[in-house]
C-alpha cells in the first residue's frame, strides 16, 4: 500500500513529538511505501531535513504558507460566484451555518480561480466581505479587514490548488492545514482519509491568538473561527480519526466529529529501549531534567523560575534542559538571557543530544507545557523508571495517575505556569528517595503494561488494512 502522511510544521524539519512518531510509523512499516506531504510556513525551509529518511519513504512533497507572496494580483475582476458559493466563503470568514467543503474545495480547484489572488481582489469578494462587516464588524475600518482577511485565506486557497502526490490512503496527522490538504485528496482521488490529532490543534492555535500581539483585539474572534472551520473540513471529511486519549476524543466530539468515526490508539515506547541506561553521576548532587523542544507552547521559562526556587532548597541541583534550541532561536535567546537575570547556576542547554545518554542519570524529570497531546518525553521517562513533575495539560494526569489501573502514581500534576508550586514538587521528589523510587517503579510498571510502541504499531496497521484495504466499503467500523 502506498500511503501518504500529511503532516504540518513537524516532519522532517522538526525533532522530537510528532516528528519522532512519524519516523517511528514509517520505518516500522517496511511492508508499505510512505509518501511525506510537508507543509512548511517558509520556504526557506525547503530541504532543511532534520531526520535520514527510512528506504520505504519513497517522496517528500513540500508545500510552503509563503508560496502566496509570488502571486500577482488582478483588482476588480467578476468571477459570478453562486448564491451557495458566497455562503460558503462567508461562512469561512465567521458567518453562523454549516460550511460545504466538499464544494469550496472543487470551486477554488476550478479553472475559474487559476490565480486565487484575483479572487480575493475581485468585485464578488468585495461584497461578501463588506456583508460580514456591515454584520458583524461595523466598526472596524474596512481596509484593516481587507488586508486581514486576505494574509488569512491566501494561504489556504493556494494549498487547495496543489498538485497532490497519488496513494491508496492519506493520513494527516493533525487537523488545520494538513486536515485540509486530506480532504482534497479524498474529494480529488476518492481514497481513504485517516485524520490522528496529537494534540486538539484547533485549541492550540485559539491559545496562541488569544495571547498573540500581532492580532488586534478585535480580529481575535476571526481567527479563532477561521482555525475552528478548518478543523471541520478534517473531520468531516476524515473516514476514520484517531487520538490519544479519551478526554481528547470528548473534545473531537464537541467540535464536532462523529464519535463512531474516533478510535483512541495510545503513544508508545519500545521499553526495552531504556533497560540498563547509563546512571552514573556525583552521589552528592540532583539531576533534574527535561526532554523539551525550546519553544513556546513548553514555557521553558516557567521551568526556569521553578529551577531558580529549586536552588534555594536544593543548593546541588543541576537541570539539564535536553532538545533542540534552533527551532525558535529569538525564544532560545529570551530563555537564556532569563537564566542571566535570574543568576541561575548549573542550567545546561545540551541542545539535541541522544536522549538514552541521559535520561538514566536522572533523579526526576519535568514538564511544563501549556498544552499537549500525549508527550512521548513522559513515556520516555517512565520507561526509564524516572518520576516526573508536570503540568495538568493533555493527557499528562492520565500518564502519572493512571486510569484506576492498579497502580500507584508516577509523578505529581500541578497546575500550567505555576512555578511555585512545580518546584516544591520537584524538590519532594529530590528530597524523598523511597517516594522517588517507588513512583519510577510504577511509571515502568503503567508504560510496560498500556504503552507499548509494538502495540501502536499493531493497531494503526490494522486501520490502515482496513480503511485502506477497502474492507467494510474503505470505512472504519
Amino acid at each position: 500500500m502506498r500511503i501518504c502522511i500529511i503532516a504540518e510544521g513537524s516532519y522532517p524539519y522538526v525533532t522530537g513529538g510528532v516528528s519522532s512518531w512519524i519516523q517511528s510509523m514509517i520505518k516500522d512499516m517496511p511492508e508499505h511505501e510512505f509518501i511525506i506531504y510537508a507543509i512548511s510556513p517558509e520556504k526557506k525551509q525547503r530541504g532543511q531535513f532534520k531526520y535520514e529518511l527510512p528506504k520505504n519513504l519513497i517522496e517528500v512533497r513540500e508545500s510552503f504558507l509563503d508560496s502566496y507572496l509570488e502571486e500577482k494580483v488582478r483588482w476588480g475582476r467578476k468571477f459570478k460566484l453562486t448564491h451557495e458559493e458566497k455562503r460558503n466563503v462567508k461562512s469561512l470568514l465567521g458567518s453562523e451555518g454549516e460550511m460545504d467543503w466538499s464544494a469550496f474545495i472543487r470551486m477554488v480547484r476550478s479553472a475559474r480561480f487559476n490565480n486565487v489572488s484575483d479572487f480575493l481582489t475581485s468585485r464578488d469578494f468585495y461584497d461578501i466581505l463588506r456583508e460580514l462587516c456591515e454584520e458583524h464588524y461595523p466598526l472596524v475600518p474596512f481596509t484593516e479587514m481587507f488586508w486581514t482577511v486576505r494574509s488569512m485565506i491566501l494561504p489556504l486557497l493556494i494549498i487547495i490548488r496543489e498538485d497532490l502526490p497519488e496513494a491508496d490512503l492519506y493520513h494527516s496527522v493533525s487537523t488545520g492545514y494538513a486536515g485540509i490538504i486530506g480532504a482534497v485528496a479524498k474529494e480529488v482521488y476518492a481514497k481513504p482519509f485517516l485524520l490522528t490529532e496529537h494534540g486538539i490543534y484547533s485549541r492550540e492555535r485559539e491559545e496562541e491568538i488569544i495571547k498573540a500581539e500581532w492580532v488586534k483585539g478585535y480580529f481575535k474572534d476571526l481567527w479563532i473561527h477561521y482555525f475552528y472551520r478548518l478543523s471541520s473540513s478534517a473531520y468531516n471529511g476524515a473516514d476514520c480519526v484517531t487520538t490519544l486519549f479519551s478526554r481528547n476524543k470528548e473534545i473531537e466530539v464537541e467540535l464536532g466529529c462523529p464519535e463512531d468515526k474516533i478510535k483512541i490508539i495510545p503513544n508508545g515506547v519500545s521499553v526495552t529501549d531504556y533497560v540498563e541506561l547509563p546512571s552514573t553521576k556525583p552521589n552528592n548532587e540532583f539531576y533534574i531534567g527535561a526532554i523539551v523542544r525550546i519553544v513556546p507552547i513548553k514555557d521553558i521559562k516557567t521551568m526556569l523560575q521553578s529551577f531558580a526556587i529549586i536552588k534555594q532548597q536544593l543548593p546541588n541541583a543541576v537541570f539539564y534542559i535536553m532538545g533542540p534550541t534552533e527551532e525558535n532561536e529569538a525564544y532560545f535567546e529570551e530563555c537564556v538571557q532569563l537564566v542571566n537575570a535570574l543568576e541561575l547556576k548549573d542550567v545546561i542547554f545540551t541542545g539535541l543530544v541522544p536522549i538514552k545518554d541521559y535520561i538514566g542519570k536522572m533523579d526526576v524529570l519535568m514538564l511544563t507545557s501549556i498544552s499537549e497531546g500525549q508527550p512521548l518525553a513522559i513515556l520516555e521517562g517512565m520507561a526509564a523508571g524516572k518520576p516526573f513533575v508536570a503540568t495538568d495539560v493533555g493527557s499528562c494526569r492520565e500518564l502519572l495517575e493512571g486510569l484506576d489501573d492498579g497502580i500507584g502514581p508516577s509523578g505529581l500534576v500541578v497546575p500550567v505556569m505555576h512555578y511555585e508550586q512545580l518546584a516544591n514538587a520537584a524538590v519532594k521528589l529530590c528530597k524523598d528517595e523511597k517516594l522517588r523510587l517507588e513512583m519510577g517503579t510504577n511509571a515502568f510498571q503503567r508504560v510496560e503494561r498500556f504503552y507499548q510502541h509494538e502495540e501502536v504499531i499493531r493497531n494503526y496497521r490494522s486501520v490502515y488494512e482496513t480503511i485502506g484495504g477497502g474492507k467494510d466499503g474503505g470505512h472504519w467500523l
